[in-house]
């Protein structure tokens, strides 16, 4: 298969609902993707959903084929009219027999699904790439040809955080500490604290202003905010932050890791963002919002990271409290 793949198909969603989690990590892959097979044609199959954002993909140079339905045969008639060789599927709705069902009307397709909620799947090539990813979990759960691919080593992050990281912890520039979730980043320490906060692109959960109105209640901090057009409370949140110049709102930002690399600590889903804070060893709060990030979310409490299984105001208080000491102790 290597080098010889000439036509690759993603078939991933985006909305208000859905969030926007999938695209994103979804280009990633294709670049990858694309520097691995250089003469391959990548496009994506996927609908126009109520605050998607395939306008990134338009931005990256994918074709997109745009779906009226979720039904099989659309897809199936995708993949016969480009010629696919292999499809990448990331998405919660398709199933094993789905995944079967698309094998048996083309025996030559190669079949990569994403999976993090350790679900039966009928593909070649299972990826899982969450640090908190666990191999053994999918001995029953897929074919035995099938190549997994789980873990930090495979864990997707753009260019930018591979840079910025750099520059947040420059070589020999390293503080031992004994807390692993301590800062490792030399800056002046001044009077301010920068906090990034992240809930998801379309912050399905509705808890951005809760935790704004936590943050509110410390001196001296100043917040990044980082938000999508698929918010559909994205008005409400522009009219709460106007008059707050402590927070700073950014809106479809395409500087995440610079923000990151900037930041003291963050306040996070345990999701995808949650690979990339990790990767860029920056503290954090992880609060978990939905179910698929259960996973993550164990992985993080057994190592002692500061999780909440949902959002609760008082002990977001004190875990944020104890970060902005952790960063005054250790920057001095």
């Amino acid at each position: 298969m290597k080098n010889k793949l000439k036509n690759i198909l993603f078939r991933a969603d985006s909305s208000s609902t859905i969030g926007t989690g999938h695209i994103m990590r979804d280009l990633v892959l294709a670049s990858q993707l694309q520097k691995e097979f250089p003469h391959a044609k990548i496009a994506f199959a996927t609908q126009d959903l109520d605050g998607n954002i395939n306008y990134k993909i338009v931005e990256a140079g994918y074709e997109i084929f745009v779906l009226s339905s979720h039904a099989i045969e659309e897809l199936i008639e995708v993949i016969k009219a480009g010629h696919v060789e292999m499809l990448v599927i990331d998405h919660y709705g398709i199933d094993a027999e789905y995944e079967k069902e698309l094998k048996d009307k083309n025996s030559t397709l190669k079949i990569l699904s994403f999976d993090d909620t350790y679900k039966k799947h009928f593909c070649d090539i299972l990826l899982n790439h969450n640090i908190s990813a666990n191999v053994k979990k999918y001995k029953k759960l897929v074919p035995k040809h099938c190549e997994l691919r789980c873990g930090s080593k495979y864990t997707l992050l753009r260019d930018e955080f591979k840079k910025e990281k750099k520059t947040r912890c420059p070589k020999g520039k390293k503080r031992k500490v004994k807390n692993k979730n301590c800062p490792v980043r030399k800056y002046p320490w001044g009077a301010t604290v920068t906090i990034f906060v992240a809930m998801g692109g379309a912050d399905h959960s509705i808890i951005n202003i809760k935790i704004l109105k936590v943050l509110k209640k410390f001196s001296n901090i100043q917040v990044n905010l980082v938000t999508t057009t698929a918010n559909q409370h994205i008005n409400e949140l522009k009219k709460y932050v106007q008059n707050e110049k402590w927070i700073k709102l950014h809106v479809n930002s395409n500087k995440i890791a610079k923000l990151m690399a900037k930041s003291d600590f963050a306040i996070i889903t345990p999701s995808v963002t949650a690979n990339e804070v990790h990767f860029m060893n920056l503290p954090f709060v992880a609060i978990k919002t939905a179910d698929n990030q259960d996973d993550m979310y164990k992985y993080f409490k057994k190592n002692k990271s500061l999780v909440l299984n949902n959002f609760k105001n008082k002990k977001l208080k004190i875990y944020v409290a104890l970060l902005i000491k952790k960063v005054a102790k250790y920057a001095k």
